[in-house]
């Protein structure tokens, strides 16, 4: 299975920070924000990953061409005026007909959460979700998700006022959802978030599954508050592991 990993934004909430730093750079507890999934996904076992850059593409390459050499790199040519679905189509010549996993350059993952939906051995596409987030950095800014029949995806979004649990940016894919994106560009053009892209795959018969996730540590890096909270609890628990 391959990996990519999303980081292409420009961290606009985390200005003045990010001006001379991508965000997925930024130290968090003593290591980039980006090394948390790039060593989930390798603890995991899955080596073949992609890096979806943009914005200051070329500090993000050189940080990590000494410690990942073995990385590939997508360049998404809409990171400034596309939804965040366009940084996983730019990588669809990568990924070809394979299935593969989805984290987020922002986000400080447990490797147990790559390794808890790969021991599903689900052959769709699937979210992990978090049903006990309680952290600022988890619910802040949270995509909320309602579970239909079946564990079933039956809707998501940041203003869902009925829901069951949150999404933590971890997601099995198959090639399936660039058919999905392509639909979506006919009507939005660049303008397609990863929940468009999402709900329209059931649309189209190809429904995201949920795996819960609970107790494995996550968290989402937006702001100069989130960095510093997180920080301090990476810190905290370091001794632990996450």
């Amino acid at each position: 299975m391959k990996g990519i990993i999303l980081a292409a934004g420009d961290g606009g909430r985390l200005r003045p920070l990010t001006l001379k730093t991508p965000k997925v750079l930024l130290d968090l507890a003593e290591q980039p924000l980006i090394n948390y999934p790039l060593d989930a996904l390798m603890s995991a076992g899955i080596s073949d990953i992609a890096i979806v850059v943009g914005y200051m593409n070329g500090a993000v390459e050189e940080a990590l061409k000494q410690s990942y050499p073995s990385l590939s790199y997508v360049y998404n040519d809409h990171y400034d005026d596309g939804g965040n679905a366009m940084s996983i189509y730019a990588a669809r010549s990568f990924i070809g007909d394979d299935s593969f996993v989805v984290c987020m350059g922002d986000h400080a993952i447990s490797p147990s959460i790559i390794s808890i939906m790969l021991s599903q051995n689900y052959k769709g596409c699937m979210l992990c979700v978090d049903s006990r987030a309680d952290h600022s950095s988890q619910i802040d800014d949270a995509t909320r998700v309602s579970i239909g029949d079946g564990g079933y995806i039956a809707d998501l979004g940041k203003e869902l006022e009925v829901w069951d649990c949150i999404d933590t940016g971890v997601f099995q894919m198959t090639s399936d959802v660039f058919a999905a994106t392509e639909a979506l560009m006919e009507n939005k053009g660049v303008d397609v978030s990863i929940t468009d892209m999402v709900l329209h795959s059931a649309s189209m018969g190809n429904p995201f599954a949920t795996c819960d996730v609970t107790g494995s540590f996550w968290a989402d890096v937006d702001t100069i508050e989130d960095l510093h909270s997180v920080d301090r609890l990476l810190r905290e628990i370091n001794g632990r592991g996450i």
